[in-house]
């Protein structure tokens, strides 16, 4: 069986390596695609010096910050020409622990998510704010959506491909959190079997959080709109 890891990245020098190193560590011979916005720091010239290194590390050079969902999106859609069988997708930062995917892919369901809100997961490294604000996002997303998951705005998710390629049949008009809220919701929607795995989120160490204020009020703003759909 043919997986892949999807990790989008802008200005992740210091954290790819380690990323890569980690996941080859914890899956031998799965394969990656860094899909970077023209990270200025020479994140793209480490991952084609692990490609030369390891093998099996693919990029995907796209010009300039286009957000999150589009970054996905087009790595999904590039493993899914490759003919993979699994998709993974996780941040670049380490804050995924590369050691916590062989259990996603274990699990039998069509979308596994690794969930910090179920028993046994959680966060660390982070200010209460942070925390009250993902927690009152995913409980804004479930009363708004009827959706029974407890961790919807987490992004280390494993797709199987088939399902993967049912939900971007049309294209998908949210990024950020309300990225992540749309595509379960989606799977959920075409019927597939969702499972939610714990893990721990740890706050980055090295580089800068993507994260803001403008991600979060799209997210609010967005997430009404998709009961709709």
């Amino acid at each position: 069986m043919r997986t892949l890891v999807v990790t989008p990245t802008y200005n992740e020098v210091d954290n790819v390596r380690p990323l890569i190193d980690g996941l080859r560590l914890a899956v031998p011979g799965i394969e990656v695609l860094v899909v970077d916005d023209g990270s200025p720091d020479g994140t793209a010239a480490r991952v084609r010096a692990a490609n030369e290194e390891l093998g099996g590390v693919h990029l995907l050079e796209r010009a300039g910050k286009q957000g999150l969902a589009t970054a996905y999106v087009d790595g999904f859609r590039w493993g899914l020409e490759q003919g993979v069988d699994r998709i993974v997708q996780m941040d670049a930062d380490l804050s995924h622990a590369p050691g916590d995917v062989p259990r996603l892919l274990a699990s039998t369901s069509d979308l596994a998510l690794g969930s910090r809100y179920v028993p046994g997961g959680g966060t660390a490294g982070w200010p209460l704010h942070r925390e009250l604000l993902s927690r009152f996002g995913t409980l804004y997303a479930r009363l708004w959506l009827g959706l029974p998951q407890r961790d919807l705005t987490g992004g280390f998710k494993a797709w199987q491909a088939d399902l993967l390629e049912r939900v971007l049949q049309e294209p998908i008009r949210s990024d950020g959190y309300a990225f992540q809220v749309e595509m379960t919701l989606r799977a959920v929607r075409l019927g597939a079997s969702v499972q939610e795995l714990p893990i721990v989120f740890t706050e980055r160490i090295a580089g800068n959080s993507k994260m803001s204020r403008s991600i979060a009020i799209e997210a609010a703003r967005l997430v009404p709109t998709l009961r709709k759909r």
